[in-house]
């Protein structure tokens, strides 16, 4: 069955035991610690103090959520983000699939994410880790076309991807989307917008879309796998509390129709 969490980066303002209490009163299983506010890398003590409170919560450490920009960082950075990561206990490692979206990135841009993405993924697998891409705006994942591209290009079986609805569009096209995600999936970013306004709004309200997608990833993601809540309407922590039932109920389903 796929576990419901939360990316710790929707809080950014509140403290990481704040966030686990939040967790924890949210029945949810696990978190993705990020790494430009809660866990940054290079303080393993810091780490290490988050991963014990994550475990005595009884929560998971569902992935490191770093900011590296893949082709677009110093060399000596990554070695940081998976000791992180290890420290935290986690098998995953977030990254970001360049800094430009596919409409700007020429043939050099793409080469160089390439190329540090297949640096990386050795590094990850090394250290039994693997890297999710974010499917996100403004990265060689903003197409499926394009994210098809790089998967192809750099071909590694530590490197694979998170899946979340692009903004503006709508589920059908949605659902085609997440075709070129599936043979890399590892999760899923969990949060409902207004696909006309951008307006986040609660998750109750793109509950059926939400089964549509859990629906079509579901087969395709590895046992364990998370899916995330993030952006809740408002940046409210009592939103949480209701979007996580959301989800919860939401992945009860997906499972029942599994069967």
């Amino acid at each position: 069955m796929i576990r419901p969490g939360l990316v710790s980066i929707t809080f950014r303002s509140l403290s990481p035991k704040h966030i686990i209490e939040l967790a924890a009163r949210a029945h949810l299983e696990g978190i993705e610690w990020g790494s430009d506010v809660h866990v940054p890398p290079g303080h393993p003590a810091l780490a290490r103090e988050l991963a014990k409170m994550t475990k005595e919560a009884g929560l998971a450490t569902a992935a490191y959520g770093s900011y590296y920009r893949v082709g677009n960082e110093p060399a000596d950075l990554f070695p940081r983000i998976i000791e992180a990561a290890l420290t935290l206990e986690t098998k995953i490692i977030r990254v970001w699939p360049g800094h430009m979206g596919s409409d700007q990135a020429d043939a050099a841009a793409r080469f160089r994410v390439t190329e540090d993405a297949l640096r990386i993924s050795a590094q990850a697998a090394a250290a039994g880790l693997k890297l999710a891409c974010e499917w996100h705006g403004g990265t060689l994942t903003d197409t499926a076309p394009s994210a098809q591209i790089l998967f192809a290009d750099v071909d590694h079986p530590a490197f694979g991807a998170y899946w979340q609805p692009h903004r503006f569009m709508p589920v059908e096209e949605c659902l085609v989307d997440m075709n070129a995600a599936k043979p890399h999936l590892l999760g899923l970013h969990v949060f409902h917008w207004d696909v006309h306004t951008g307006e986040r709004r609660p998750l109750s309200d793109g509950e059926s879309a939400w089964r549509e997608y859990l629906a079509a990833a579901a087969p395709a993601l590895p046992e364990g796998s998370f899916a995330l809540l993030e952006f809740v309407k408002d940046d409210n922590p009592a939103q949480l509390l209701t979007d996580a039932q959301t989800l919860r109920n939401l992945l009860t389903a997906t499972a029942e129709q599994a069967h």
